[in-house]
């Protein structure tokens, strides 16, 4: 209360700067910016209000200079409101302290409380979720008026601080910041000099302009890694999907009722036939990945402590060093490099933290002993120091240690069941991946609906890229497995997902085998590239369709993947963007005649022909489908 203006500053800023990796090779970041002065007489207090606006949207903070009468402080509340202007269409999840894993809901902003009132109780079966409001929703919301206005609201650079969320007066119709809290309620300790993370607003006419516009990168500061040379996008495979289903198991053992680190001695017990990661068969994937051209295998259940990891709140759950009896890592780690593959590293957590900062160092130099240039790290369950959680201020400060730590080692990190990025792998690059989402992994879980990946990139997605682990052919899992599920989408929309969900990291998910039954198929996933020089969205609308081309880094080709929802369509590519004069190899990997998602999802069609400029590809996407185009420069 009671602050006065002192004083205001405007300035114009505009500069392009360059990605390590990214959908374009530049970026343009031009603002006018003024910082609001701010005097509080009563208290003799300082405080700034920072504005930034772009062509397509606006930032915000809040600013606090070192000064005697403020140095430490608690937050009690962050107050910062968006007041709609009708009961515009919301594309939504629920607010909640511990997860981001939900399917997203479409209704008007009067409909969010009887959507959450509804599903409360059922919102419960993921590991650790704490939804705290009956109008809560996470960032990034993405939004659309009566009239076809384009509204998102997130936030960039959520640096020493809690996950902001909004909460929604459905009455009045506006939406208030709402912060994590730590264990005991208070939303963040402060010490000045202090910025708060921006408060983000893009608002368009045009669907696409929420895909490519790059507000939230553009309000994080530039690289801070001066040496940037080991980083790298990469495509994978891995020691994953097959434990998701069911056919096998992270544990050595079903002999142990628990485990306890340093003491338990698994030479004494017997192996239960079902572990993944075994010498035999973590080289099958290494030989898949070398004869495919695939750069990293992921192994996950490679080390000690997987029988009892889940549901004990124990804080002394794995050490991270500490193979298996049947996971020799010297020689899968030598036998992979003699065939120019990388194995890449797997912690899961179990989401004790202080278990983890214990024992980070000791872990990455053991990956560097051995080669490894990348981690996925994980953190489900319930957070550990107890009470925590997983967006709070203290386990934001977690994640990021553990970025800044592996920069250190020349380690990239994929960090899944984190808090969601907020834009920092412009700073930190080395950030390749999150999860922080509902991924793939939920097909094998009861399935995501149709539109799930045509709405992630509105909302998900304007934070950073996301590991969603695409290219699942064998859709229904009952085919090969005890699991009833089926992936909601066709094999050609999985091969969508490689340009649709963007990301500098991409894993074919699904089985050496079968991939080798559809052969065809995968040599588009052999083809694509993961790192771009220019990406152009042709077609867009929220949870309906998705078409991008990209140019691969470095190079004259192209690459185009469409992807659509709930409802079969024909998408309209114009090839405006190839170079002139020039002609292009094109393969169209489509959904054939009769194909769906739930009735036919592994009917697709190749075709090959010649085109150049100017031409124009009308392809049908079945119900739950999409294509993918590669354009190849003659």
């Amino acid at each position: 209360d009671g602050f006065k203006v002192k004083s205001t500053q405007t300035s114009s800023f505009d500069e392009t700067w360059r990605p390590v990796w990214g959908e374009t090779a530049t970026i343009r970041n031009h603002y006018n910016e003024m910082a609001v002065n701010l005097h509080q007489p009563s208290s003799d207090r300082d405080i700034t209000i920072r504005f930034r606006v772009y062509d397509y949207g606006m930032g915000l903070r809040y600013e606090f200079p070192q000064q005697q009468t403020l140095n430490y402080f608690v937050i009690k509340e962050e107050h910062t409101q968006f007041a709609m202007t009708a009961d515009h269409t919301a594309y939504w999840i629920p607010g909640d302290y511990d997860t981001q894993e939900y399917e997203y809901n479409i209704t008007p902003l009067t409909g969010i409380r009887a959507v959450i009132a509804k599903h409360r109780e059922a919102y419960k079966s993921n590991s650790s979720t704490t939804v705290f409001s009956n109008t809560g929703v996470q960032t990034s919301l993405q939004l659309k008026t009566k009239d076809g206005l384009y509204i998102n609201i997130h936030e960039a650079a959520c640096l020493d601080y809690p996950t902001m969320h909004l909460n929604l007066d459905d009455k009045n119709l506006v939406f208030e910041s709402w912060l994590t809290p730590d264990a005991v309620g208070r939303k963040g300790f402060i010490q000045t000099p202090f910025n708060t993370p921006w408060r983000t607003v893009m608002v368009s006419d045009d669907a696409r302009d929420m895909l490519s516009c790059k507000l939230t990168l553009n309000l994080n500061e530039p690289c801070k890694i001066e040496d940037t040379s080991w980083i790298h996008p990469t495509k994978y495979c891995g020691v994953w999907w097959n434990m998701i289903v069911g056919t096998k198991s992270w544990s050595y053992t079903n002999d142990l009722p628990s485990v306890r680190l340093g003491v338990t001695d698994y030479a004494k017990c017997k192996p239960n036939g079902t572990h993944g990661a075994t010498n035999e068969e973590v080289k099958r994937y290494i030989d898949f990945a070398a004869k495919n051209g695939l750069q990293e295998v992921l192994v996950e259940g490679w080390n000690e402590g997987w029988e009892d990891w889940f549901g004990h709140q124990k804080l002394d759950v794995f050490d991270f060093v500490t193979p298996y009896p049947d996971f020799d890592i010297k020689m899968l780690n030598d036998y992979a490099h003699a065939k120019g593959v990388k194995l890449m590293m797997h912690h899961e957590t179990s989401s004790s933290a202080l278990n983890y900062e214990r024992h980070l160092e000791d872990a990455f130099n053991l990956m560097n002993k051995y080669g490894y240039d990348a981690v996925k790290t994980g953190y489900v369950g319930d957070i550990i120091p107890r009470g925590e959680y997983h967006y709070s201020q203290l386990m934001n400060n977690h994640y990021q240690h553990v970025i800044e730590t592996a920069a250190k080692h020349h380690i990239m990190v994929n960090a899944h069941e984190a808090t969601r990025p907020t834009g920092i792998c412009r700073t930190w690059p080395n950030l390749v991946g999150n999860e922080s989402a509902r991924g793939t992994e939920y097909e094998a879980f009861g399935g995501n609906v149709a539109y799930h990946t045509v709405m992630l990139p509105f909302t998900r997605l304007q934070g950073g890229p996301m590991d969603y682990t695409p290219g699942i052919f064998e859709t229904r899992l009952s085919d090969w497995s005890q699991n009833p599920s089926f992936v909601h989408t066709t094999l050609c929309g999985q091969l969508s997902l490689y340009l649709v969900m963007y990301s500098p990291l991409q894993m074919a998910a699904d089985l050496p085998e079968h991939y080798e039954k559809y052969d065809d198929a995968f040599q588009f996933i052999r083809d694509v590239a993961c790192d771009w020089d220019d990406s152009k969205y042709l077609e867009a609308e929220p949870a309906q369709y998705i078409t991008v081309a990209r140019k691969a880094k470095g190079t004259d080709n192209w690459f185009v993947g469409g992807k659509t929802g709930e409802e079969a369509r024909t998408a309209v590519v114009r090839l405006d963007f190839l170079d002139k004069g020039r002609k292009y190899a094109c393969a169209i990997y489509q959904d054939a005649k009769g194909a769906d998602y739930e009735h036919n999802p592994k009917a697709y069609q190749i075709i090959h022909k010649t085109v150049k400029k100017g031409d124009v590809l009308k392809i049908n996407e079945a119900r739950g489908g999409g294509f993918a185009v590669s354009l190849i420069a003659k």
